[in-house]
């Protein structure tokens, strides 16, 4: 999180079920301590590949967040995840990295103080879920991923909302997904943003629209009609993003996992030490813990 207050090769692995040859991915780059990764683009999109020596679990994605980590290198730093033997694919989000606006005049402190809900919100968050289903596809092409193969995801922040959209829409198939500090939505996202600059924020027709479109909580059944094991992390200190939020979507979507029987495949976990900034020595380890953890016993 920026103090500016934004809220929030050939790649030849194949994942085949039960093991992924990951002695041919690990070839695409030196490996160091049994583990290789490789720079690429997956349709347009940046993207890094941490490659285990061994895999048997699906590829998962991760999206970083508007503040550290803020960047596809700042998570796989933070979150490496060696410890599940899956392939790890870390994406940068629109209008970062790589993709950052080159102009001043687009900048993301000047798009936050122009529109907030569509000019960094809507590019970033939904952009980022948008484009989602063309990186599975390139993935799919390059024999990383089976033609019908689920996949893990991560988002913390922005990159969480990002991935409730995605799970909100169903256009990607998702096994197992976990969530950190993350805003269910524009209206949470809004509350924080107004919480942090103590100026209200004004509303459009269009940013209603967006509002209710990637609301999490109001949308808690398209996410249920997925099935995704679903780990929502938050943090107990956490001053940017509400702990409210995370316990609404909890909540929300707790009665569609009881009436199939599965509510150990739904858990929120409140960290206690961890801000916002999760990758703060004090509450690191029982993240990465939680997190592979979850994966290890759903992917």
């Amino acid at each position: 999180m920026l103090k500016q207050c934004f809220i929030l090769g050939v790649l030849l692995c194949i994942f085949a079920p039960p093991v992924c040859a990951a002695e041919t991915c690990a070839a695409a780059a030196p490996a160091v301590g049994g583990v290789s990764t490789l720079r690429l683009t997956l349709a347009g999109v940046p993207a890094i590949v941490r490659v285990p020596r061994a895999t048997t679990r699906a590829p998962i994605l991760l999206w970083h967040g508007f503040g550290p980590p803020a960047s596809e290198d700042d998570l796989m730093r933070a979150l490496p995840l060696d410890d599940v033997p899956a392939v790890k694919i870390y994406l940068g989000l629109p209008l970062f990295g790589a993709r950052a606006p080159k102009s001043t005049e687009e900048s993301l402190a000047q798009r936050q103080a122009e529109d907030y809900g569509s000019r960094l919100f809507e590019p970033v968050v939904l952009g980022a879920a948008q484009e989602l289903p063309a990186v599975v596809r390139d993935l799919r092409s390059k024999g990383c991923l089976g033609r019908h193969d689920p996949i893990g995801l991560f988002g913390f922040s922005a990159g969480g909302a990002a991935a409730l959209m995605t799970l909100i829409q169903r256009k990607v198939a998702v096994r197992a997904a976990v969530v950190i500090n993350a805003p269910p939505g524009l209206n949470a996202s809004i509350d924080a943003l107004e919480h942090a600059t103590n100026r209200s924020y004004a509303w459009t027709p269009h940013t209603r629209e967006i509002a209710a479109h990637s609301d999490a909580i109001l949308h808690a059944k398209d996410i249920a009609a997925g099935d995704p094991a679903m780990l929502i992390i938050q943090g107990a200190e956490d001053t940017v993003v509400s702990a409210h939020g995370a316990a609404t979507l909890e909540e929300a979507l707790r009665p569609f996992y009881h009436r199939r029987g599965q509510d150990q495949r739904l858990k929120i976990l409140l960290t206690p030490n961890v801000a916002h900034d999760w990758t703060q020595a004090q509450g690191l380890a029982e993240v990465r813990s939680a997190v592979a953890g979850w994966f290890n016993s759903y992917l």
